[in-house]
């Protein structure tokens, strides 16, 4: 029961009353305000994250591509080294062709003085070497193998009866050359064609 005319047990019960609704209030509220704050922050941190993983996806991506696109630039500044000289040594070829045709024919050259035949073949031998150190390779196709349209171009055809023999090279007329695998110039060749 409550005394009106006490003002301590009136002022109890009224400071117990308010505190209680007050504390209870103002942490509920003060919860409600943690839990917006925490989920709002979780949001922006997942939002964060996803952003740090687009900027680091982008960046190994670009790093990648700046390291190939260096690889290649070196490969195409050794691949242009390689063939920068190539150019001379398809104007030197024909040099190699006129020491192939007069060491070709045959009833000439051992006419000649021995000493100057060697001479001639120890010359050739020292141009091509110095060519094949620049990465001159020559294509000298044997009779019997087989035809390559790649590396050998067809001047002439002979029959013949035996078709193993067909599509396959039966004389070498001139030598080609290849420049670190690249063709500069087709050997020269005759071919068998099987009736």
């Amino acid at each position: 029961m409550l005394d009106e005319h006490n003002p301590k047990q009136q002022d109890n019960e009224d400071d117990i009353k308010i505190e209680s609704d007050d504390t209870l209030d103002d942490s509920v509220i003060a919860e409600e305000h943690l839990g917006d704050a925490v989920k709002k922050l979780r949001e922006k941190l997942k939002i964060c994250a996803k952003e740090r993983q687009e900027y680091l996806t982008g960046w190994q991506k670009d790093k990648a591509d700046f390291i190939n696109a260096r690889k290649r630039d070196e490969e195409d500044r050794k691949n242009f080294i390689k063939f920068a000289a190539g150019g001379v040594i398809e104007d030197v070829i024909p040099v190699l062709d006129s020491f192939d045709m007069a060491m070709g024919n045959r009833e000439m050259w051992e006419k000649t003085d021995e000493n100057w035949r060697k001479g001639i073949e120890s010359i050739r031998n020292q141009l091509l070497s110095i060519l094949k150190s620049r990465g001159l390779s020559e294509i000298e196709p044997k009779s019997g193998d087989g035809f390559n349209a790649g590396l050998h171009e067809t001047v002439n055809s002979e029959k013949t009866e035996d078709k193993q023999k067909d599509h396959k090279i039966s004389t070498l007329h001139q030598r080609g050359y290849e420049l670190y695998g690249k063709v500069l110039r087709p050997a020269k060749v005759s071919i068998y064609i099987a009736e």
